[in-house]
Formats: structure tokens, C-alpha cells, sequence
């Protein structure tokens, strides 16, 4: 693929020959300075993006700040032009290839991929210090120049056009690759450095043991959700000290990950020297500079006692699984401590959630099909209110009864929860009185089921049990509260993978029992609306504590049997 005329166009000083790369980011053509004669990378970006006017001035600001980085990790910025609807980024062409061919072919041992985790944190630890956000860290990313110094590419790039259009698509591409993202940029929140932080651990992750955190069979999509919502699986066949840095590295909540790529370089340099012993990063070949202080004290300070002398080189590590570009889904988080609880504490918890489970079941069966009301003189639509009436709340309806009251209310309630009320001013008939109601438009999709009428007339009121035409999942009261169950067993399921996968559910005593409420008095409404059961409040009521003491007993189970964490 040749250069469009308008790239040519743009910089006459370059002699601009095929496209060596494309991607989400863009193409990218091999050049080279006519005058210089220094070969150079030319990056044409993403026009349909940033010929929006406010990313077109974002990533002028961006560039001259890529441009003015100068770290021996960082592909450098030669310049930058823009003209018309291109923006072009000029920058050192690098003929080495990536961490990614480099893992793919021969592979990398142990020690050199710490090595280029050290000079991926240093690159980035500069452009965070700079104010720069990477935000696509990957192997691809990661470029050799033809005397094996890495390189990280591509800074900045994600951001700005996230800004233009969605963080999640561009193109149909996803910026930000699914498989390295971090949990925060998969779901649009505020980012910091810890995200580029999360994205590295996640590349020396599979650096170290050939695979990612995360399966990553099933689609880009389902990877993303990944990251959103599971913890990583352990590490295997890692030495305990490097584990336990990387692990905390892609830890899913900000709270327990590295904050800054500074202080996870330090780590790493220490564990490593702990497991390889000092020189290692020597031995390593892979070239690491500029170094801050904090890192370079790390190499010296071992965590742990380093491996007996004599053992030589690691094997390299070869990728194990497809490319992580492509897709992913659901991690398996299997702990490989014990758990911290005792065996019988736990099995009593369990037996009382489920006997509370079972209480709740029970009792939302045994809602009773209708409530006691007294006969009345009353007619709905010429149908005596003596036994349950059914209507069409989307239409007007009469009610008549002997006498003639000033003003008739007629009120909908669920286990004494309003759902809406109609009035009229009744009118004489024959010795008798004809009122004609009609509920709001609204009503009609808000009652669904059996629910409570209570006509009020001259402030007496009298009940009986009216019954709605339409689905009772075409109702708020069926497919609301249908959802809202659903809504809360999957919160408090997300918090008991929390617990079980070792990490700390903030408030989970009471964040449990609450989701267990709401559950249990929501399964027991949607039970009552689809079996069209008029709801009672003590079932209701009865239901709702039964969730409670279930969910608070299973959340201690949880907690009982939690893993230690590395």
C-alpha cells in the first residue's frame, strides 16, 4: 500500500515509500529525511475522528508534548505536521521488531522479561511525569531498535481519539486493546497512570507465563467484561516474589494495584534480584537506561532469599494461547492458598442461608391468591365488586351503587404501595349514582397483576381486588421488579467472587444483607404478579428478612472461607 498523495503532499522533505503497519491508531509508511537521510516512521492518523475540531486542537497539545518526551523506552517525535484533514506524526522508525514477534518466535526467558518490564515502566513513569497517558500498552507497542533497546510507541494516541469518539469503538476497532485494557477504561471512567500500570502488568503477565490472566476465546467483547467484573486468575509457575508484584498489578480495584509505574518498577527490580540474584539484569542482555534512583536502590534490595547459584538461565516463554487482540472471555480465579475459616463455622453458615432461602421461597408461594374484603353494593362495569373484577386500564370504566355521593376516589395499591388513583364527581341514576373513572395513561404500565382497589366515597372507604388485562410482565410491577431481582443477586454475586477470590468487599456486612432484602422482596412481587396473587404486606415483609439473613449468612461463609491473598 502505497502513500495517498495528501501524505506526500504534506512533507515534501521526506521520501514516503509503503505502509509497513495499520491499525486503530492508524497507518503507518516507511520514510526517509531527504536531507538526513534518517529513516523515519510516519503515523497518518484517524481522519474521520480528528477532523472534529475539538480533537484536532486536543491532539496538537498532545503532540507537542510527545514531542518534547526524551527517554531512551520512548519512540521519540521528530515532528508533526497538520494539513487539511491529515495529522501526521513523524517519529524514529525502529527495525528490530516487537515484543510480540519477539515472543512469538524464539521466545523470552524470565529474566528478560523483567528486563523489558523495567524499561516499559521506565518509558512510561516519563510520560505519566509528563502528563501523558498511553492507555494501548501491548506487545505490539513494544518496539526493538536493531540494537535490542526497547521502545514503547504509540503515547497518547489512545487518548485523544477516545476524546473524539468513544473510548470503546473507532472504526470497529476497540481503542484500547480488550485484552491488556484496564478495568476503569473498559467501562469509560476517569483514568490515571494506574491504568497504564494495569496494562503492563498485564503484557509482563504473560511475559512470565506464556498466557494471559484471562481466557481469551470468546470475543473482544466478553474480554472487556472480564476486566470489568472478574479478578485475574493467579500466575503459574512464577516464582513467589515476582507473583506476588505482578498480581498486584493487575489487580481489578485501584484501591490494591500499583498507583504509579514507579514504585511497581521498584518491586519488580527487587523480586527479581531476590529470585535471580544481583547482576541479573546484566545477564539478561537486554539493555535498560535512565533507571530513576528508587529503581536502581531496588536492585540491590532482594525481597527474599535468591535462588541457589548453579541454576542458570530460565527456558524462554513462548505465547500458549491466540492472539489476545482478538477476543476473550469469563477468567476461572482459583485460589492456591487455603482458605482462613474454619470448616464447621462455614458449613453452619451455609446451612442457615439456606434455611433462610427456603423460608423465603415458601413464603412468596404462599402469598395468599386474594385478600379478605367485605361484599359490596358496588358494580364495576355492571360487575358486582363481591368477587375480583378485571379491567382494562387504558379505558374509562363506570361504577354505580346505590345513593349519591358528593365525590368518589379510586385508589390502586400493592401490599400498601400507591400505584395510581382516578377521581369523578358521581351523578344521579335512576335513584342510584354513575360515576365514569380513568387512571392516567401512565397507570396501565405501572399495574400489572392483582392489586388492591379501594374506592373512597365521602371519605368511607371500601376494598376489593381488581385484576389488569395486560401481561404482568408488561407491567413496572412485573418486569420492574423481575429486573431489579436480577440487579440484586448479580451485585452480591459480584461481591462474593470478591471475597472468594481473596480480595476485601468494602462494607460487605451490610452491602450483603441490604442486596439480600431487595432481592428477597422483589422475587416475592415478581412471584405474586406473574401467578396475578393480590400481594400481601406480611409476606412481603417476611420475604424481604428472609433474603436478608440469607444473603448476611452467605456473605459470612464467604468471608470464612477467604483466601489469603499473596
Amino acid at each position: 500500500m502505497s502513500a495517498p498523495a495528501e501524505v506526500v503532499a504534506a512533507l515534501p522533505q521526506y521520501e514516503i515509500g509503503a505502509a509497513i503497519g495499520q491499525g486503530g491508531m492508524g497507518v503507518v509508511f516507511a520514510g526517509v529525511h531527504r536531507s538526513l537521510r534518517r529513516d523515519v516512521a510516519i503515523k497518518q492518523l484517524p481522519w474521520d475522528v480528528l477532523n472534529h475540531a475539538v480533537s484536532s486542537e486536543l491532539f496538537d497539545r498532545e503532540a507537542r508534548v510527545l514531542a518534547s518526551l526524551d527517554h531512551p523506552h520512548i519512540v521519540p517525535v521528530y515532528d508533526y505536521v497538520r494539513t487539511g484533514r491529515e495529522h501526521l506524526m513523524v517519529m524514529e522508525r525502529l527495525d528490530g521488531g516487537t515484543v510480540h514477534s519477539r515472543f512469538q518466535s524464539g521466545g523470552v526467558t524470565a529474566e528478560q522479561a523483567c528486563a523489558i518490564g523495567l524499561a516499559m515502566l521506565a518509558g512510561l513513569h516519563a510520560a505519566h511525569e509528563a502528563g501523558v497517558l498511553h492507555l494501548d500498552v501491548k506487545p505490539k507497542n513494544l518496539l526493538f531498535t536493531t540494537q535490542g533497546v526497547m521502545k514503547v510507541a504509540d503515547f497518547g494516541i489512545a487518548k485523544v481519539i477516545s476524546e473524539g469518539a468513544t473510548l470503546v469503538t473507532h472504526g470497529g476497532e476497540v481503542l484500547g486493546t480488550p485484552a491488556y485494557i484496564a478495568p476503569e477504561q473498559a467501562m469509560g471512567n476517569a483514568l490515571s497512570p494506574a491504568a497504564d500500570v494495569y496494562s503492563a502488568g498485564t503484557v509482563l503477565y504473560e511475559l512470565l507465563s506464556g498466557k494471559l490472566p484471562f481466557d481469551n476465546t470468546r470475543g473482544a467483547i466478553s474480554m472487556m467484561r472480564q476486566h470489568m467484573f472478574t479478578d485475574p486468575r493467579p500466575i503459574d509457575g512464577v516464582p513467589a516474589p515476582i507473583a506476588g508484584v505482578v498480581m498486584r498489578s493487575v489487580a481489578r480495584e485501584l484501591d490494591s494495584r500499583y498507583r504509579d509505574a514507579e514504585t511497581f518498577a521498584a518491586d519488580l527490580a527487587s523480586a527479581a534480584t531476590a529470585v535471580y540474584g544481583p547482576g541479573w539484569l546484566e545477564r539478561s542482555r537486554v539493555p535498560v537506561r535512565h533507571l530513576t534512583p528508587r529503581v536502581i536502590s531496588a536492585l540491590s534490595t532482594p525481597v527474599a532469599a535468591p535462588v541457589p547459584a548453579g541454576d542458570g538461565p530460565t527456558r524462554p516463554v513462548r505465547r500458549s494461547a491466540p492472539d489476545p487482540t482478538l477476543s476473550a472471555t469469563r477468567a476461572a480465579f482459583e485460589p492456591e492458598s487455603r482458605p482462613t475459616g474454619k470448616p464447621g463455622s462455614v458449613l453452619w453458615f451455609r446451612l442457615a442461608a439456606a434455611a433462610a432461602a427456603i423460608v423465603l421461597v415458601v413464603l412468596a408461594l404462599l402469598n395468599p391468591e386474594r385478600l379478605p374484603h367485605e361484599a359490596r353494593l358496588m358494580a364495576l362495569d355492571g360487575v358486582l365488586l363481591t368477587a375480583p373484577v378485571e379491567v382494562d386500564l387504558s379505558k374509562s370504566f363506570t361504577v354505580t351503587g346505590p345513593g349519591l355521593p358528593r365525590q368518589m376516589r379510586l385508589d390502586l395499591t400493592a401490599a400498601g404501595i400507591p400505584l395510581g388513583s382516578a377521581t369523578a364527581t358521581p351523578k344521579a341514576d335512576n335513584g342510584n349514582y354513575r360515576a365514569d373513572l380513568q387512571f392516567p395513561a401512565l397507570t396501565r404500565w405501572i399495574v400489572g397483576g392483582a392489586v388492591t382497589a379501594t374506592v373512597t366515597t365521602d371519605g368511607v372507604p371500601q376494598t376489593f381486588t381488581l385484576l389488569t388485562r395486560q401481561h404482568p410482565l408488561a407491567s413496572a410491577l412485573g418486569a420492574g421488579s423481575l429486573i431489579l431481582a436480577l440487579f440484586a443477586l448479580a451485585y452480591l454475586e459480584s461481591g462474593l467472587r470478591t471475597i472468594r477470590n481473596g480480595h476485601r468487599w468494602r462494607g460487605a456486612l451490610v452491602a450483603g444483607p441490604v442486596l439480600g432484602l431487595l432481592f428477597g422482596a422483589t422475587a416475592w412481587l415478581c412471584v405474586s404478579v406473574l401467578r396475578v396473587h393480590e400481594p400481601a404486606l406480611l409476606s412481603g415483609v417476611g420475604s424481604a428478612i428472609a433474603g436478608a439473613v440469607a444473603a448476611g449468612f452467605i456473605v459470612a461463609a464467604a468471608r470464612a472461607r477467604r483466601p489469603r491473598t499473596r
